[in-house]
């Protein structure tokens, strides 16, 4: 059994307060409840599902199911696999469900069915889903911890102005009980890192058995939690209202926990999805939302890292790719890459000079992060950032693999009537750069009437392989997947001695 698999064992041992009855999971049980089979249910980009399907079916060996609601997909895991799920790179937003109702048979009459949801809280099957919630709860509080120790030592080095000694032998005196804990939370923040117990110093030492003491009078003295329902529904078959359900359905809750209702400062979040006839509840597994990682300077169109993700993946890369981003805005496309694909090399790319300004400080930005979560100096990100102009772009001809990019739409960049110009020739310089036959280009954009005009006075050097229709910021867009044919590209200066411009 790995150290993951151990760690988890131990975070199993949970008490829960079930309407005002705790439940003490004993040892033997441990065993059985490292192997406990649970339902996750994760929202991702719209138009995305199958992708991020893929990446679950990839990473987690588990078939995936997709929502009819959009934008949602289950699957199941066992217990110990709850840490890699949270390094899934496609998801949003994590919820562990409790109960799903394929068909639920709602009546006509509103206090009817709002009676139906009160008696529901008390029928769920809740034990499962709070162990799940507990575990969890446990990652992201580690997580915190080691994020202030670790950036109190890089800050205590900065000051010294040398490097910080490691005294393995105290740490490991120290901190005998927590070495588990420290192994599964390094795969919790990164699957690919496996490092030692970080170490402490001086204060950081004392300030780290503090909070050690509060953790522990906070598990021997249980607190009544707090909590909310958040109800998503759609359909228009419906005789209630959202805030009707969730107020009502939340109520119940209360009752059956005696639990204390937030709205804003709340320690279980408890989910009431409805899509016609399915109704899923579940419990919520991230406070906020898992894009938030890359990008910390931000621009007026900054791309979530999620639907960045799923663009690249839609390109396939392969070790060694040129993967390019000719409109890189604040570089979410390219850092993106490079975190995942760290064998291919990355290129970002603007004709604003305030954009690559903020690319190149989020690419400063990750590679700090990086530095203090492995508590050393970093060997770098295969990517780099340059100002150009798209439609001279200063590559040679055939040297790129792959182009990914979100193009302007036309309303908070650029506009409309010069995308009639913009779209033709930013597809003739892509088509130059871009490896005959093999090059792939992904591309964004909002608008496709404009695209689709300019796309088909490309035929010759692109082909049209797939379109997938997604949400972005609640405007409906299309990311179209190009292959490059095998013609080599002609200038337009030699077309005119033969058949006059193709362009």
């Amino acid at each position: 059994m790995c150290d993951i698999e151990e760690a988890t064992n131990q975070l199993l041992d949970v008490n829960l307060h079930e309407n005002q009855s705790s439940v003490q999971v004993t040892e033997s049980d441990l065993r059985s409840e490292s192997e406990l089979l649970v339902t996750i249910g994760a929202t991702v980009p719209t138009g995305f599902e199958q992708t991020a399907a893929d990446e679950v079916r990839e990473k987690l060996g588990s078939s995936c199911k997709i929502s009819r609601d959009r934008g949602k997909i289950y699957f199941v895991i066992s217990v110990e696999s709850l840490a890699q799920v949270h390094c899934l790179r496609s998801v949003d937003n994590l919820f562990v469900v409790v109960q799903e109702f394929q068909d639920y048979q709602f009546k006509q009459i509103k206090e009817e069915v709002l009676k139906d949801f009160e008696d529901l809280a008390g029928k769920l099957p809740w034990s499962n889903p709070l162990k799940v919630w507990k575990i969890n709860a446990s990652f992201k509080k580690k997580k915190a911890k080691r994020k202030k120790i670790n950036q109190n030592l890089s800050k205590e080095k900065i000051n010294n102005g040398q490097e910080v000694k490691i005294n393995q032998r105290n740490v490991k005196k120290e901190f005998t009980s927590h070495a588990l804990d420290s192994h599964i939370l390094d795969y919790y923040e990164n699957p690919a890192i496996k490092e030692e117990v970080s170490t402490l110093v001086g204060d950081d030492l004392a300030s780290s058995k503090d909070e050690t003491d509060e953790s522990s009078k906070e598990e021997t003295e249980p607190q009544v939690l707090k909590f909310r329902v958040t109800c998503n529904r759609a359909g228009e078959k419906h005789c209630f209202t959202s805030n009707e359900a969730a107020r009502d359905f939340g109520g119940a809750v209360q009752d059956y926990f005696k639990w204390k209702a937030d709205m804003t400062n709340f320690d279980v979040e408890v989910l009431l999805n409805i899509h016609d006839n399915e109704v899923i509840v579940g419990i919520a597994l991230t406070e906020e939302s898992l894009h938030r990682r890359n990008i910390t300077h931000f621009g007026p169109t900054t791309l979530r890292s999620t639907l960045a993700y799923g663009m690249l993946r839609l390109c396939d890369p392969l070790p060694y790719d040129i993967i390019v981003d000719p409109m890189c805005g604040t570089g979410a496309i390219p850092i993106e890459g490079a975190t995942e694909w760290t064998d291919c090399f990355h290129i970002a790319g603007d004709n604003n000079p305030l954009a690559v300004n903020r690319a190149a400080n989020n690419i400063a930005s990750l590679l700090t992060k990086s530095q203090i979560k492995e508590g050393k100096p970093s060997w770098g990100l295969p990517i780099d950032a340059v100002q150009w102009d798209i439609c001279n772009l200063p590559l040679r001809t055939g040297s790129v693999d792959i182009i990914v990019t979100d193009l302007p739409f036309g309303k908070r960049m650029g506009s409309k009537k010069r995308n009639w110009n913009l779209y033709p020739a930013c597809l003739r310089e892509m088509s130059r750069v871009c490896t005959p036959t093999t090059g792939r280009a992904v591309l964004l954009t909002q608008d496709t009437k404009c695209f689709t005009k300019a796309l088909s006075g490309m035929r010759h050097v692109w082909r049209k392989v797939d379109t997938v229709w997604v949400n972005v910021g609640g405007l409906r867009a299309a990311v179209y997947v190009l292959i490059r044919t095998p013609q080599a590209f002609v200038y337009p200066s030699e077309q005119d001695g033969e058949k006059g411009t193709l362009w």
